[in-house]
């Protein structure tokens, strides 16, 4: 298998604002969707997360969509696909979900991670990168990966970004 092409950015955004979107995304005013499928609605989970659609459909989703300026200017994206925040709740042994594509033509992906945990993103080569708070992991997103739950939080949570 072929080693999968990716890059990692700690510390990607200042710590102010690194504070500002962590806890605004883990106050009481911000919403979560429940959802019981990663990316096939025929595959259910043995657990559940939830979602936070910030931008879908090619235009924001979300009134604290500009919260995530600072990320984005990091990426410097030409066009954004879908933005989405990610909260997997802790479970009692770690849950590997199964392999999938963001989108099947080829784009940019971004996973910002909010809180350092077990939990990790896997690449289609095996390769884990593990959950720390600030970390940007920029990959291929049309490519395989699966994400994990935690078992050492109380939750796993990140920002998914597909862009070109």
């Amino acid at each position: 298998m072929n080693k999968t092409e990716y890059k990692i950015i700690d510390n990607a955004i200042d710590d102010e604002a690194f504070q500002q979107i962590k806890t605004t995304m883990l106050g009481d005013s911000f919403g979560w969707i429940y959802t019981d499928y990663v990316s096939d609605k025929e595959e259910k989970l043995d657990n559940f997360y939830f979602i936070h659609l910030f931008y879908k459909d090619y235009q924001p989703n979300s009134h604290f969509f500009t919260l995530l300026w600072p990320l984005l200017n990091v990426l410097k994206a030409k066009s954004l696909v879908r933005i989405k925040g990610n909260l997997y709740i802790r479970t009692k042994e770690r849950e590997i979900h199964p392999f999938h594509t963001d989108y099947k033509e080829e784009h940019k992906g971004a996973i910002f991670y909010l809180n350092t945990n077990n939990g990790l993103t896997i690449l289609e080569d095996g390769t884990e990168i593990k959950s720390i708070g600030n970390r940007l992991l920029l990959f291929d997103s049309s490519k395989s990966h699966k994400s994990t739950s935690c078992t050492d939080e109380k939750y796993r949570t990140n920002i998914n970004i597909n862009y070109f």
